[in-house]
């Protein structure tokens, strides 16, 4: 029964990640934290540990996912490859360093940190000028440092509580005159070193940690959930692929903020 509703919400997460570049995390690690409590109650072994799970869990998804819709896009020919290619390595670098930094934070601490983010994002997307404005015909590009920075700030925010790199990614590309399909395809393949790198480090760093456990982890990995997820967000990627393009921008803008809202009143409420 935990499975098949990982599958449900799996579809969910394939449909934001195409749509909205959400890479399933923000679908996945709310609901896997539930999931978890719920079945295996907050004093176990694997209680204690549901929110680095489910953050591991997610990333470890993503891969798949954003590599899906990587292509979708590709196809639709809505992705702006000379904006993505020079953040991919800094943003798999500090991937690195935010997997291993949620490894020795707290279950409880990264629940509210994961919490505290949204809120920063959905106000700076409210009050901030640029992100629900009309994108431009052209993206203006960034500077070296600027490149180094953003793709290092990115990879360790997304990895620290797995979410992947949209929440991030589309507003930056937003205000550098993208419309919201040009933002949310960039979103995707940003995802995927991320992924990978956060990935693998949930998995040696916590190898031994995660022994208590049982069957079925590779670190803080859910290997049985994390099959679920992906199983899903195939069937979501492909039902959702043919909206690519077909929202208007301001529609889109906004549920991009009202999607980030109803994960917070999640996140609030477990």
């Amino acid at each position: 029964m935990v499975y098949l509703l990982l599958l449900g919400f799996g579809v969910l997460a394939g449909c934001t990640t195409v749509l909205f570049g959400f890479g399933g995390g923000f679908v996945a690690v709310p609901v896997l934290y539930s999931v978890l409590l719920a079945a295996h109650g907050p004093d176990s072994a694997i209680g204690q540990a549901a929110m680095h799970i489910a953050v591991a869990s997610s990333t470890c998804a993503m891969i798949f996912g954003a590599s899906l819709a990587t292509l979708r896009h590709r196809k639709a020919g809505t992705l702006r490859w000379e904006h993505v290619r020079p953040l991919m390595a800094y943003i798999a670098i500090g991937a690195a360093v935010g997997a291993a930094a949620a490894i020795q934070l707290g279950g409880a601490w990264l629940r509210w940190a994961f919490i505290a983010y949204l809120g920063l994002t959905i106000l700076d997307c409210l009050l901030r000028d640029g992100f629900r404005q009309a994108g431009c015909a052209s993206m203006q590009p960034m500077g070296p440092g600027q490149t180094a920075g953003a793709g290092l700030v990115i990879g360790a925010i997304a990895a620290f509580l797995g979410v992947g790199g949209s929440v991030m990614t589309v507003p930056l590309m937003r205000r550098r005159g993208a419309s919201m399909t040009e933002a949310t395809a960039m979103a995707n393949p940003l995802s995927l070193p991320m992924a990978v790198a956060g990935t693998l480090t949930y998995i040696a760093l916590a190898w031994h940690g995660a022994a208590g456990m049982g069957a079925g982890y590779a670190g803080f990995v859910d290997l049985r959930a994390c099959a679920a997820l992906v199983a899903g967000s195939w069937v979501g990627i492909r039902l959702s692929s043919p909206w690519i393009g077909r929202i208007s921008d301001r529609a889109h803008a906004n549920a991009f903020i009202a999607l980030l809202c109803l994960v917070l009143g999640v996140m609030l409420l477990s």
